[in-house]
């Protein structure tokens, strides 16, 4: 049982199943993924993911503005707040700060994660990050604007070990993508094996990033399973007990994803003492 935690199906490659994202869905239903969260990058995207939500029970859905994304009118919290509500998101985001491309000026990304922050502090709801080359500034804003019982992840990880730990004092998740199997990528499978089991999420971010041995290919949700599989061989453990355990820990940080949750799927968590009984 996985869940793709951090997947764009509103941006599958034409390459993929032939563009059908039933098929790429069902494909990935076939390897035991159960659950797509589906992200959005910009609010004007927020329908067509609720679409796809509402084609499918096992599709929820985020609202938010990425960090790298140019609009010409900067939503307020008002409006996220209320985008998030209107379509029945179980999370903001994913927005944060990206330093390694300056399409968008950093005083403009600290002000739109500060109220996405606020966002997901008003609503409740935990926050997907998107971090890149900001550290410091990323933990500073995380401090200062978000609720440590609510949380959020910091999705497709690149950072070192120490910052995953703050990250986790601050009440975060780590998610990691198909990069921890990529040959050049020995510092992100320490963190893959040092980081608390019950701290990790597993993601494709497809299109993107697709796992070994899929390298080259646009990536799609059923290719999850492969990042399980090398988390589980770098800490020696059983790709079942990474699935159930990530699985788990998906509910704990979104609850409100839980209503969406296959049957069998919650049945088994509440068995296993993941989830509360009821």
């Amino acid at each position: 049982m996985f869940v793709d935690s951090h997947c764009h199906l509103d941006r599958l490659s034409p390459d993929t199943h032939g563009g059908d994202l039933s098929r790429a869905l069902d494909a990935a239903r076939e390897r035991g993924v159960q659950q797509f969260l589906a992200i959005s990058v910009t609010l004007d995207g927020v329908p067509e993911l609720a679409a796809i939500r509402q084609a499918h029970d096992d599709v929820v859905i985020s609202a938010g503005v990425h960090p790298l994304h140019q609009v010409e009118h900067e939503p307020g919290v008002a409006e996220i707040v209320a985008c998030a509500k209107e379509h029945g998101a179980v999370a903001i985001g994913e927005s944060g700060l990206d330093y390694h491309y300056d399409s968008v000026p950093a005083e403009v990304q600290h002000e739109r994660f500060a109220r996405h922050l606020q966002a997901a502090t008003e609503l409740s709801l935990p926050i997907v990050v998107h971090t890149r080359e900001a550290r410091e500034d990323t933990l500073s804003l995380i401090r200062q604007y978000s609720d440590p019982e609510v949380g959020g992840v910091l999705h497709c990880f690149t950072e070192d070990l120490e910052m995953a730990r703050d990250a986790v004092r601050l009440g975060f998740y780590i998610s990691l993508s198909g990069i921890v199997t990529f040959r050049t990528a020995e510092a992100l499978r320490e963190v893959a094996r040092k980081v608390p089991l019950d701290r990790l999420l597993i993601e494709t971010d497809s299109p993107y990033l697709a796992p070994v041995p899929h390298r080259g290919k646009p990536n799609e949700p059923a290719w999850v399973v492969d990042v399980a599989q090398c988390i589980a061989d770098e800490r020696g453990i059983s790709v079942e007990e990474v699935a159930m355990q990530t699985t788990a820990n998906f509910y704990r940080l979104f609850p409100k994803a839980q209503p969406a949750a296959p049957e069998d799927l919650k049945q088994a968590l509440r068995d296993a003492g993941f989830v509360d009984q009821g």
